[in-house]
């Protein structure tokens, strides 16, 4: 062995830190919050561990649990108290996630960003305004353009009620452009823009269906989110974001879409988020409870692979617990 060529001399312990490529820490990391106005008390979600629907009275008790672990970055997601069948409480003045954000704004120093998608709000559980046949023809789902209107209202009633953030996250396309004109017409010129700009239709989504009480009460969101086999499409999708003026770019989920994350780093100079899952917290915690693996090495060697990827910012369900060991 050519003895100039010993890599391990730099992983024992003292120097291992030193040399370490990928730096973790809290201020990485968002933190969803889940906010249910149908419920005036806690209520434990229960295919993902730890985590629970709060009522808006307990919204700032709830940010500030998480700004205890370091963690300064929220995302805040609404249970309407009713549904109807354009999704007409995303953008109510008094609605759920309105009500929530003036409250945190107000008494804390987190930054709130938030959701911005219809399908928590509408009876047919779709990301914007169906097709009039949709429902007997599985081949239509969601009318693009009508949609826009409706999620830059909502964008501009969260601008209002004062989050640091929107993120939309139906895949609608245009969804960028047309949120942008809003704010900046509503003169919420400086509120960023989070673009769910590669969401995949994955099977990932599972558990925050069960959360957000979003799943579709008919077909699937095939035929707006993308297609898993695409990885090439991604670039063409991120890139119309960006021409729309997309600030942060975000690729969901994460962990089965690393090279997409990879992707993204290497084309676009904004930065890049990636979302972990609730399919992804949730089948590690399966996994710790029958003794497979440990849940917190596991969970911290999860995100660092994101970041390594070339995530800079990380929405994870893990966040509290490994803000805790940072």
């Amino acid at each position: 062995m050519d003895l100039t060529e010993r890599p391990r001399r730099l992983r024992r312990d003292g120097i291992r830190g030193l040399v370490s490529e990928t730096d973790l820490s809290a201020s990485d990391l968002i933190a969803p919050v889940f906010v249910d106005a149908t419920t005036d008390e806690r209520r434990p979600i229960e295919s993902m561990p730890g985590h629970e629907r709060v009522p808006i009275d307990e919204a700032v008790d709830r940010v500030e649990e998480i700004r205890e672990t370091g963690v300064e970055a929220v995302i805040v997601f609404g249970i309407p108290e009713s549904k109807d069948e354009t999704g007409s409480r995303a953008w109510a003045t008094e609605g759920v996630v309105q009500e929530a954000v003036r409250r945190i704004s107000t008494a804390t120093d987190a930054y709130v960003i938030t959701d911005v998608c219809l399908c928590e709000y509408t009876e047919h559980g779709h990301c914007g305004v169906i097709e009039p046949d949709a429902r007997a023809d599985p081949t239509l789902t969601v009318e693009n353009d009508p949609t826009l209107e409706l999620l830059a209202k909502t964008a501009v009633s969260h601008a209002e009620a004062g989050a640091d953030m929107v993120a939309p996250s139906s895949m609608t396309d245009g969804m960028v452009g047309a949120i942008r004109e809003a704010l900046d017409e509503a003169e919420y010129a400086d509120v960023p823009i989070m673009s769910y700009a590669a969401k995949y239709e994955s099977a990932f989504y599972g558990p925050f269906r069960d959360a957000a009480d979003g799943a579709p009460a008919f077909g699937d969101r095939r035929h707006y989110q993308m297609d898993p086999a695409n990885r090439r499409e991604a670039i063409r999708e991120v890139e119309l974001d960006v021409r729309q003026g997309a600030d942060v770019l975000m690729v969901k989920p994460a962990l089965p879409y690393l090279d997409v994350v990879s992707d993204v780093r290497e084309h676009f100079d904004r930065p890049v988020a990636a979302y972990n899952v609730s399919g992804e917290y949730a089948m590690l915690h399966a996994a710790a409870e029958k003794g497979w693996l440990d849940l917190e090495e596991t969970a911290y060697e999860a995100l660092l692979s994101i970041k390594r990827a070339g995530a800079d910012l990380i929405l994870t369900y893990f966040a509290e617990d490994i803000a805790d060991r940072l």
